[in-house]
């Protein structure tokens, strides 16, 4: 039986574009992100008021999951990524990245999300609630 391997959670609001895309289409959300657009990444590293990194304990610190989440720090904050290599989906990393973004938020802020459908249940088994009345306009692209 293998170890786990120690995993270190931190605020990166300097995060690469490359890294960031990259774990995003290692998770499965490139299928939904503009990956392969590394100015539109960029933009949206810049524009999160926080990013939380999920990161091996290893030599060269590979990048194993993100949080981005767009906050006023003060009432609510939205969580717009959380994603998890599928080489390290399994080992509460999901759980620990919302556990440091909502550290980092501190217990004033409210925390929101909407869910690919394959997501909902861990969502659930976390205990987030839902919200019934959400409404949204699309990306047009």
């Amino acid at each position: 039986m293998s170890e786990k391997p120690e995993i270190l959670y931190a605020c990166e609001p300097n995060l690469e574009a490359v890294e960031f895309g990259r774990v995003l289409r290692e998770s499965g959300l490139g299928a939904i992100r503009p990956i392969d657009d590394e100015a539109r990444l960029r933009r949206m590293i810049t524009g999160a008021g926080l990013i939380v990194t999920a990161r091996r304990n290893v030599e060269d610190r590979p990048l194993v999951g993100v949080a981005r989440s767009v906050t006023d720090f003060s009432w609510c904050a939205y969580l717009s990524d959380l994603a998890v290599s599928s080489k390290a989906q399994g080992l509460g990393i999901g759980q620990g990245l919302i556990d440091e973004t909502r550290r980092q938020l501190g217990p004033d802020v409210g925390l929101m999300l909407a869910s690919v459908p394959e997501a909902v249940g861990f969502y659930e088994r976390i205990g987030m609630g839902r919200i019934d009345d959400a409404f949204w306009f699309r990306r047009e692209r």
